[in-house]
């Protein structure tokens, strides 16, 4: 099977279910950003120290996939037969889980820090604002055609925990968060 199927050589790409849409529409700028994250988090698994952080990266490698799958896939799907997985409310709760897993290993946080410290914490933070341009593509989507709330909950818990994630990272590596200087 040839990988090109030359279908987008005009700027149209296909939908789940046959639909032809522009490649600069809200809906495909929403699941790319969430194929953009995915890709990312994969440079991050190499670069991160913990092995559960990289399983758990792993794990929300595969929800972002049924995110990007549900994005792709308009609730008018003509097409009945597709049994496409949805994202579940469970996506959200379980990144809260997470969070609060991980911010028991932390100081509290009395400062606004910078994006830095180690190099996994600094790769994470770039997940976090990917995540968060995600967020409001997706806002954007919902704007213009109703897609559900899950996948809002689930990005807008998802930003918060790469933050989480990124002071966890710098604090195995025994390097500091870098804190804000307001004087600069």
């Amino acid at each position: 099977m040839k990988i090109y199927t030359k279908t987008g050589d005009k700027g149209e790409t296909g939908l789940f279910g046959g639909e032809r849409v522009s490649k600069n529409s809200p809906r495909i700028n929403a699941y790319g950003t969430i194929d953009e994250l995915n890709s990312f988090i994969g440079v991050v698994i190499i670069e991160v120290k913990d092995e559960k952080v990289k399983k758990d990266l792993n794990e929300i490698q595969n929800k972002l996939f049924t995110v990007g799958t549900d994005l792709a896939t308009p609730d008018t799907n003509k097409n009945k037969k597709l049994k496409i997985k949805r994202t579940s409310p469970e996506y959200a709760s379980e990144m809260e889980i997470l969070i609060d897993t991980y911010s028991l290993k932390l100081e509290e946080l009395r400062n606004f820090i910078l994006p830095g410290g180690s190099k996994g914490a600094a790769l994470l933070h770039v997940c976090r604002t990917i995540c968060r341009r995600a967020e409001r593509e997706v806002v954007g989507l919902n704007d213009v055609v109703k897609i559900g709330s899950n996948i809002i909950i689930f990005l807008n818990r998802l930003s918060d925990l790469f933050f989480v994630l990124s002071r966890y990272e710098n604090k195995i590596s025994n390097i500091p968060d870098v804190i804000w200087n307001p004087k600069h």
